[in-house]
């Protein structure tokens, strides 16, 4: 009863609306007051796990990404995609998405991809006369790319919950996430077949112009590649890299892109600061919660209450997905991750998926559950970016959700080499 109760608090309070780490706070306060457990034998179990040096990668990718994000490096990004696929009907809306998946590879943050692609291509979007409600809702269903091109801060607190590999988790949402791309374009080329599209005219000197919009991109595009090459050779750890991105967007911001300047350093400081600030509280509170519910064995209930109702492994991971994905909808992709798999794990084990496996799974679930309503926190953050009315975005979200992200997520689970094959064959 304590654990239904506990359940029933915190989804009333995500639903009206108090944060998440206050709900979380509020389910600890009900568990001290009524479930006759003190609440502050928990906390050291929360201080020791977050005394760790991979978690340390969030607050600093955080940093990076708020860098990037006020130093203009998307706008580049966004002009080579243009560049190539301009020409083609839908292929604005298309580059959307091809300049997400970049850019949410330096970020790792979904929200700050959609902040950034989204006020740059949604103008050019509506001057070419591409559908208001669809264009938004393609840069919304795209952003979370962020989560599964690595560097992607849900897979180093994966990775930590889990206590695996670091980077055989960035590498098993790399197949997925390409797998994402290939049908959101397709989609969207569906979807935008009998619009009146303006097409972008091909430059008298196409191959000089993709030379000199290239070499503008160059130092976005060099920060992936130093990071994932430091991490994959052996260079640096993941929180090292993390560093070196902080280290490397200050400048580039500075003085390349002259986006970030002396004047707005120090509220972007103060941005990062809050949304860490969040962040790691967040961490800490559920942290304490989902050790409440190991050490009431809350695990072990959820998998014999899921196998006295099938014990047909396609059946249990159906239900396992559906149980995320209504997680997911009531929380950001952070807690919904630290509450989701130390719950579910041991479900998934117990049919034979591995827990690499996993990870990519829960990184297309959280993805895809940040866009579904009825929380939706991309969504409706979408909407105030793009100026589009949510009303607008629903039936083009719900067809990309239904023809995009469904397929992808049903392919990573049951196809378990989508998601194992980069990783074994990097690592053997």
């Amino acid at each position: 009863m304590i654990i239904l109760g506990s359940l029933f608090i915190l989804c009333v309070l995500l639903l009206i609306g108090v944060s998440v780490p206050l709900a979380f706070g509020g389910v600890l306060v009900f568990i001290g007051v009524f479930g006759g457990h003190d609440v502050t034998g928990f906390l050291p179990t929360g201080h020791w796990k977050m005394n760790s040096i991979v978690l340390l990668a969030i607050p600093l990718f955080i940093l990076a990404g708020a860098i990037m994000e006020r130093g203009r490096i998307a706008a580049p990004l966004v002009s080579v995609a243009e560049l190539l696929v301009g020409r083609i009907h839908g292929g604005l809306s298309a580059a959307a998405v091809f300049a997400s998946g970049i850019f949410g590879s330096i970020s790792g943050s979904a929200a700050a991809t959609l902040t950034c692609i989204g006020s740059i291509m949604m103008p050019h979007l509506k001057a070419a006369n591409y559908p208001r409600g669809p264009a938004a809702a393609l840069i919304v269903a795209a952003c979370p790319l962020g989560l599964l091109i690595p560097p992607s801060s849900s897979q180093i607190l994966y990775a930590w919950v889990a206590q695996q590999s670091v980077l055989k988790c960035f590498l098993s949402t790399v197949v997925p996430g390409l797998i994402l791309i290939t049908l959101l374009c397709m989609v969207n080329y569906v979807l935008m077949r009998e619009a009146d599209l303006k097409l972008l005219e091909r430059p008298a000197s196409y191959p000089q112009e993709f030379v000199r919009r290239g070499g503008r991109a160059f130092p976005a595009l060099l920060m992936p590649i130093i990071i994932l090459g430091g991490i994959y050779g052996g260079i640096m750890t993941p929180t090292e890299a993390a560093g070196v991105a902080v280290i490397y967007a200050i400048p580039v911001g500075l003085f390349i892109y002259r986006g970030l300047t002396p004047q707005n350093i120090w509220p972007t400081l103060r941005y990062a600061g809050t949304t860490i600030g969040v962040v790691m509280l967040m961490v800490f509170v559920v942290v304490i919660v989902s050790r409440f519910l190991v050490f009431e064995d809350i695990p072990g209930m959820a998998k014999d209450l899921i196998f006295s109702i099938s014990d047909n492994p396609i059946v249990i991971l159906l239900m396992v997905n559906l149980v995320m994905i209504l997680i997911g909808m009531l929380m950001d992709d952070i807690s919904g991750l630290l509450l989701s798999a130390p719950l579910l794990l041991p479900i998934v084990q117990s049919v034979g998926m591995d827990p690499v496996h996993f990870a990519a799974v829960l990184g297309v679930n959280l993805g895809m559950a940040n866009i579904t309503p009825p929380t939706a926190p991309l969504l409706y953050l979408g909407a105030k970016v793009t100026d589009t009315p949510v009303s607008e975005m629903l039936k083009p979200t719900f067809i990309m959700i239904l023809f995009a992200w469904l397929p992808t997520l049903l392919i990573t689970t049951f196809v378990p080499e989508v998601a194992l094959w980069l990783p074994n064959f990097v690592f053997g």
